[in-house]
């Protein structure tokens, strides 16, 4: 299969040159007789609020190097079947911009762990530095959840999870979103090691941002890809959340994609999402 997510060249006005890239899993793999792309797992997903445009399975690899099939979907979300089955729309979906009605039980300490074990798996320096970044600006803004951050192998026990892919040739991250009142447990990064701390701190905290419940702030046009596609609310709604935007909002955290020119930080949007949120 072709490299989903390879980093797009383009030309910027004054003739500056930038990378763009959304955080988009390069999934492999057919679908085999214990997971299938069947038309209830389609109704599930689009009840959810989830683009099925492009619902593909292949092999979520872990850190340690073993595998599991998952459904990816929407670029840069990845699920079980169990996980598909237990999506949760009692309260519909509503928004960040844009969220999941699936949230973390608050308030409550998520630890977390950047992976630094071998095979590849174990983050870089920047992968590292983009990670404790990205803790601090969740943090710094003193909501309902504390992150407690360390650095280790021992990871079976932590809330969050996050590693290297070396498998994947791509450019960016993946996550799935909470479950159980629990965050997303495991995040990978992929294609990072070369670029900015402050490109790492964006990738890692938009994929946070997704395991406590974030949507893509663009869901309603994906505008940040060059696209101009609707993720869709499937008739459940989309509820806007004060304080917040309701058009395009060219710096969050949250855009589908991203450029190597990010800073990595919230915007005030983000911030106040976060805290109507938790």
């Amino acid at each position: 299969m072709k490299n989903i997510r390879n980093l797009t060249l383009l030309m910027a006005a004054g003739a500056a040159f930038f990378f763009t890239a959304c955080e988009k899993e390069d999934a492999t793999g057919l679908e085999t007789q214990d997971q299938a792309i069947t038309q209830d797992v389609l109704d599930k997903l689009a009840g959810f609020a989830l683009n099925t445009n492009d619902v593909r399975i292949g092999d979520f690899v872990f850190p340690d190097g073993t595998t599991e099939e998952r459904y990816f979907v929407e670029d840069d979300l990845t699920f079980t079947r169990e996980a598909i089955e237990n999506l949760d729309l009692a309260g519909g979906i509503t928004t960040e911009q844009y969220r999941t009605f699936n949230l973390v039980s608050s308030p409550r300490t998520i630890r977390v762990i950047g992976y630094t074990g071998g095979g590849g798996f174990g983050l870089s320096s920047r992968n590292r530095t983009g990670l404790q970044w990205a803790i601090n600006n969740y943090n710094a803004l003193n909501l309902g959840l504390t992150f407690q951050l360390d650095f280790g192998t021992a990871y079976q026990s932590y809330d969050i999870v996050v590693y290297r892919n070396p498998n994947n040739g791509g450019t960016g991250g993946s996550a799935g979103f909470p479950s159980g009142g629990n965050p997303n447990k495991f995040v990978q990064v992929y294609g990072l090691d070369n670029l900015s701390n402050n490109v790492n701190e964006h990738v890692i905290g938009h994929e946070i941002g997704h395991s406590v419940g974030l949507r893509h702030t663009d869901y309603f046009s994906r505008q940040s890809c060059g696209q101009n596609v609707n993720e869709g609310s499937a008739g459940v709604g989309a509820v806007h959340i004060p304080g917040t935007p309701t058009g395009y909002d060219s710096t969050s955290l949250m855009l589908a994609c991203f450029s190597t020119s990010t800073n990595g930080e919230f915007n005030s949007n983000d911030r106040t999402a976060l805290n109507y949120l938790y």
